[in-house]
């Protein structure tokens, strides 16, 4: 009898010692179990992660600084994303197109000279899906111009393998120059409406329509 109460009593300190140390344990390493105070490398990698972070949120506010009149960012699915002026557009060889269109001032009649828009996005070097049959037939390109004022092509629109139209991105109408503050423009020649002529042009985005159509499944 007195055997089993020394038995007994040996039983219940061994379990008083094992959770007088786990709660020794727990407040030495907090709730993840690990003492990241008495840790140096955990702190260091902390440390180095912070910054990463917000070394790449520096980058982000940096790319979408915003853009001076006269300056058109290119971007979007593309290997090469860019800014050009519309100095830069001046120095490229020219094409001019003599158009007519109705716009809310009336019937237009003018002759703008600029670059080609399919010239300026072949620079930035277009990601489609080669994949796909034709895969640049999904492309699609978003100009945005001033008062957040958009217009949406088809990559076939302006790409003169496919179609004999040519877009420009004007520098100057009628012989007139832009100053920095109404150009480039972007022209549509076959339009016969002013809708897609986006003026004071700042952004010109290439994409693909695959994301949103077969989202939509």
């Amino acid at each position: 009898m007195e055997r089993r109460r020394n038995l007994r009593r040996a039983g219940l300190a061994l379990a008083a010692g094992a959770l007088f140390l786990a709660g020794c344990g727990t407040s030495a390493a907090g709730k993840g179990g690990k003492d990241t105070k008495a840790d140096p490398a955990a702190s260091a990698s902390a440390s180095a992660g912070a910054s990463v972070g917000a070394a790449a949120g520096a980058s982000a506010n940096a790319s979408a600084a915003p853009l001076k009149p006269g300056e058109v960012r290119v971007g979007g699915a593309v290997g090469k994303p860019y800014t050009l002026t519309l100095a830069d557009l001046r120095k490229l060889p020219q094409s001019s197109a003599p158009v007519k269109f109705t716009s809310a001032k009336g019937d237009q009649e003018h002759t703008y000279a600029g670059v080609p828009l399919y010239e300026v996005l072949k620079t930035a070097e277009p990601r489609f899906d080669q994949s796909k049959k034709n895969g640049q037939l999904r492309g699609v390109v978003a100009a945005t111009g001033g008062g957040d004022y958009r217009a949406v092509f088809a990559w076939a629109e302006l790409d003169p393998g496919f179609a004999k139209s040519q877009i420009l991105l004007a520098v100057s109408e009628d012989g007139v120059p832009f100053d920095d503050a109404a150009g480039p423009r972007l022209v549509v020649p076959q339009d016969t409406k002013g809708g897609r002529y986006v003026s004071e042009l700042n952004q010109l985005w290439v994409g693909a329509v695959d994301p949103v159509v077969d989202g939509a499944r």
